[in-house]
């Protein structure tokens, strides 16, 4: 098969992208580490034209950086850049979540509730995985539920950058009950249809699992709750 015919099959540079990224998130692939376009278009049997899509797809989600003589490299994400980034998406998901009590009907938050229940014996059975792949439908359906295009554009772009954070986050166990009562609080928040409060919890919740993480001290949670007293006054309107 030619690579043209190659790039015609449907999806085929889609799926090549995803398996690059689920091995980055996963950290099989480390920062900084080259990867080689031939060996690679070799292992999943394709050519290197979807190879090389697929990596210019994953450079726009800023996992992979394209850099002159030498490829694309696996992008190394400061932790700076990752507390900035994490607080612009806590301001979003925020800002969606209040939205989504105004907005979503009663057959939405259903489903979000049976999503939970399925999240929950994820995590009662210790199925990071599953656990981890719940957890993001979950936040991406608030979001979605929002109704509000723009703002899920730009989480679309902000979420996937830190992909790979979110799941190492998901594998300190010292935080994962604490994330999973969290998560009670927001779904309890949504039923009560209480914008303030579910955009208070997404919010604290997002900070607490991810702050930590990047800057590594028990610092981020005294610095979310200063940023949240800051920039309240800015926040739209439930």
């Amino acid at each position: 098969m030619d690579e043209d015919d190659q790039l015609s099959r449907p999806g085929l540079v889609e799926k090549v992208a995803n398996y690059l990224r689920e091995h980055i998130v996963m950290d099989h692939f480390q920062p900084g580490q080259r990867l080689p376009e031939r060996s690679l278009a070799d292992e999943l049997q394709v050519s290197r034209t979807p190879m090389r899509e697929a990596l210019k797809i994953l450079a726009t989600e800023g996992l992979v950086e394209i850099l002159p003589n030498k490829g694309a490299v696996v992008a190394d994400v400061s932790p700076s850049d990752v507390k900035e980034k994490a607080y612009v998406l806590s301001i979003l998901e925020q800002a969606a979540a209040e939205l989504a009590c105004q907005l979503a009907t009663d057959q939405d938050i259903s489903e979000l509730q049976a999503l939970h229940y399925e999240m929950k014996a994820a995590f009662l059975r210790r199925d990071r995985q599953n656990y981890f792949r719940i957890n993001q439908e979950i936040h991406n359906r608030i979001v979605a539920l929002s109704g509000n295009a723009s703002l899920i554009e730009m989480h679309g772009y902000l979420s996937r950058q830190l992909y790979r954070v979110r799941y190492l986050s998901n594998q300190k166990t010292d935080k994962w009950t604490t994330a999973m009562t969290e998560h009670e609080a927001i779904m309890a928040a949504l039923e009560a249809r209480d914008a303030s409060r579910m955009g208070s919890e997404l919010r604290n919740h997002l900070g607490k699992t991810w702050l930590k993480y990047a800057n590594g001290d028990e610092d981020a949670e005294t610095n979310l709750q200063e940023d949240n007293r800051s920039s309240s006054s800015v926040l739209p309107d439930a």
